[in-house]
C-alpha cells in the first residue's frame, strides 16, 4: 500500500533534478560556448505482473507490466552551434563547425567552445579560471604582444606579420561521449582528440550560448506543475494511510 509514496517521491525527486538543470541552462544564457543540457530519467526497475492460484502457483498467467520509481537517465549536451557575436577583442574567437578549444588545466587537458582569452603575466594565451590555450601542436601559445592579426584558419601574427602560432582546435569521434567536468570543461573520457589541419575562426567573435530561453521557460513551468501536483497527491496519499492505519486499529 505504501508504494505509491515511493513512486510519488521518485517523481518529485525527478522533477527537481529537472528544474536544477533548466536553472543552470538559465543562468549560462550569456557564457560564451555553453551548451544546453537536457535531463531525462527512466523508470528504475518494470516487472510482470502475474495472476497465480492460492495454492497452486504453477498455472500463473501474466497480465502486464508495472513501473517502480523513476532514476536519473542521462544528461544530454545540444552540442549545435550557437550565433556568433562581434566583440572587438583581439584575443576573442568563435570555432564555426565542429571542435573544441584545449586548456591545460590543473587536472589535465580538457575542452571548450568558448573563445574568450586573455593573456597572463608570461604573456600565454589563457581561459581565465582555467588554464592556458594549446595550440595545434598541443603547447601553451605564447604571444610577444596582444597586438595580433589572426587569419579565417587560426593562424596569429603580429601587426608586421612575424608568425606565433596555431590556434588549436580538437574533434572526436563522438561528441556524445565526451563528459562535462565539475569546472564547466569537458573531458575527453578514453577519446582521442584530432587536431584540425584548417579549422575555421572567426577572430573577434565569441560563440554564444545555444540556450533556448523560450524552451527553458516551458520546461520549467511543466516541471514546476508537475512538482506542485505531485506534492498535492502526496497529502493526499498520506491522509488516506493515516485515516485508515487508524480505523483498522481500533477494529
Amino acid at each position: 500500500m505504501t508504494k505509491g509514496f515511493y513512486q510519488l517521491t521518485s517523481g518529485m525527486l525527478s522533477q527537481g533534478r529537472r528544474l536544477d538543470v533548466v536553472s543552470n541552462n538559465m543562468t549560462n544564457l550569456s557564457t560564451a560556448g555553453y551548451k544546453a543540457e537536457t535531463y531525462t530519467d527512466r523508470t528504475f526497475e518494470e516487472v510482470l505482473m502475474s495472476r497465480v492460484g492460492n495454492k497452486d502457483k504453477s498455472g500463473s498467467t501474466v497480465i502486464g507490466e508495472e513501473s517502480y520509481i523513476l532514476a536519473p537517465d542521462q544528461l544530454y549536451v545540444n552540442y549545435t552551434q550557437g550565433s556568433l557575436k562581434e566583440t572587438g577583442l583581439t584575443l576573442d574567437f568563435a570555432i564555426l563547425g565542429d571542435g573544441f578549444f584545449a586548456i591545460q588545466t590543473d587536472n589535465g587537458v580538457e575542452y571548450t567552445r568558448s573563445g574568450s582569452f586573455c593573456l597572463n603575466n608570461a604573456g600565454q594565451l589563457y581561459l581565465e579560471g582555467h588554464g592556458l590555450v594549446l595550440g595545434s601542436n598541443g603547447q601553451p601559445i605564447t604571444l610577444a604582444t596582444d597586438k595580433i592579426q589572426v587569419d579565417g584558419n587560426g593562424a596569429i601574427y603580429t601587426e608586421d606579420g612575424a608568425y606565433q602560432g596555431q590556434l588549436g582546435v580538437f574533434t572526436f569521434a563522438d561528441n556524445a561521449q565526451l563528459e562535462k567536468g565539475t569546472s564547466g570543461l569537458f573531458l575527453a573520457n578514453g577519446q582521442q582528440a584530432q587536431a584540425l589541419a584548417q579549422p575555421q575562426i572567426s577572430w573577434k567573435y565569441v560563440e554564444e550560448s545555444n540556450v533556448d530561453m523560450l524552451q527553458e521557460m516551458s520546461r520549467m513551468l511543466t516541471a514546476q506543475r508537475a512538482l506542485q501536483s505531485g506534492a498535492q497527491v502526496l497529502k493526499l496519499y498520506d491522509g488516506v494511510l493515516t485515516k485508515a492505519t487508524s480505523e483498522l486499529g481500533r477494529m
